[in-house]
């Protein structure tokens, strides 16, 4: 067996392998894999924009924090 026939069985191998695969997942047309993928990017762009927002919340906290303390300190507020 040559090594190109070695491949190229292993390549078939493989194919039969990931749609048997597939299919017991219930994943019978190329569209439903491309719906998960999907799903999958969106679940990972959320994933993001909620540490990007978490970040952002509590850096304002702190600098407002800040700005009351300082507002405190140099009696700002009154008296």
């Amino acid at each position: 067996m040559t090594d190109q026939e070695l491949e190229l069985m292993l390549n078939r191998a493989a194919k039969k392998g990931a749609k048997q695969a597939l299919d017991e997942l219930g994943f019978h047309e190329p569209e439903e894999v491309r719906e998960i993928r999907s799903l999958l990017d969106s679940w990972r762009s959320i994933k993001s924009t909620i540490l990007h927002t978490t970040v952002r919340v509590m850096t304002t906290a702190v600098l407002a924090a800040i700005a009351v303390g300082v507002a405190v300190k140099f009696k700002v507020f009154g008296d």
